[in-house]
């Protein structure tokens, strides 16, 4: 079973973390693996640098253009974590466009992921009818589960198409801005919520955007499996360094 499901189905609520590979500086981007597992994050979502990131609020577009001017590239990031599998044993998730996966060659991509022991891709413009009709085969044939984005916006036809052609979570974005820490959830994000909660979909939901601290972990959690935590992070270590990542995580769970 992909590690993916296999942490799914654990009795508790999960906590993922998104980094930007090769952010603060390349090499960090082992260690910071390392240290968010043994400070008891659930999932990690690797983020490979694009330079036109169009979901992406400031924060992560300036982490992406500095591991970029670092020297970031595909090939670099599946050479950091050849052995990665050696010492971590969480689910890890590559996030990014689809423009660096295509030029690389998508098969090759999954190959990689799977050589090194990636559990899933998440390729916020990848649409889901695109990869339905030309490259489910590809992952699936590689052990990759492909993870889709719903906003409040989505349609309800959508969303269960999304929950169809899904095999792991489906990630929830809590609202239609960009990535970003907030200070909490109104009203609106509370009765989508809800909605989709409502909907008894296969997949559980975890959701993404906004979730910067213990309350709204709390809040984003209270229906959904988990949430995923980006800008707060990637402000932390760029303020605290890559060695305190521990106090970061138990300001969230």
């Amino acid at each position: 079973m992909n590690r993916i499901n296999q942490k799914l189905k654990e009795d508790k609520k999960l906590l993922s973390i998104y980094f930007t590979a090769g952010y603060p500086s390349i090499n960090d981007t082992v260690s910071i693996i390392q240290n968010l597992e043994k400070s008891g994050v659930d999932m990690i979502e690797i983020g490979l640098p694009f330079s036109d990131p169009l979901a992406d609020g400031p924060t992560i577009q300036d982490s992406s253009t500095k591991a970029l001017r670092n020297g970031m590239t595909s090939e670099l990031l599946f050479k950091q974590l050849k052995d990665i599998r050696e010492t971590v044993s969480i689910p890890l998730i590559i996030m990014g466009y689809f423009n660096p996966m295509l030029q690389y060659g998508v098969e090759a991509f999954c190959k990689k992921c799977q050589d090194v022991g990636i559990d899933g891709l998440i390729i916020p413009d990848l649409p889901v009818d695109v990869y339905h009709e030309e490259y489910k085969l590809t992952f699936d044939k590689y052990g990759l589960i492909n993870v889709f984005l719903i906003t409040p916006q989505t349609s309800d036809e959508r969303i269960r198409f999304i929950d169809s052609v899904s095999d792991g979570f489906i990630y929830m974005v809590s609202s239609a801005s960009t990535t970003g820490a907030k200070t909490g959830f109104g009203n609106e994000q509370s009765e989508y919520f809800e909605r989709i909660a409502n909907m008894n979909l296969k997949n559980p939901q975890i959701v993404g955007f906004g979730i910067s601290n213990n309350e709204t972990f709390t809040a984003a959690t209270k229906q959904a499996k988990g949430a995923i935590i980006g800008s707060a992070f990637i402000k932390h270590v760029t303020n605290q360094g890559v060695d305190v990542i521990d106090t970061f995580v138990k300001t969230i769970i």
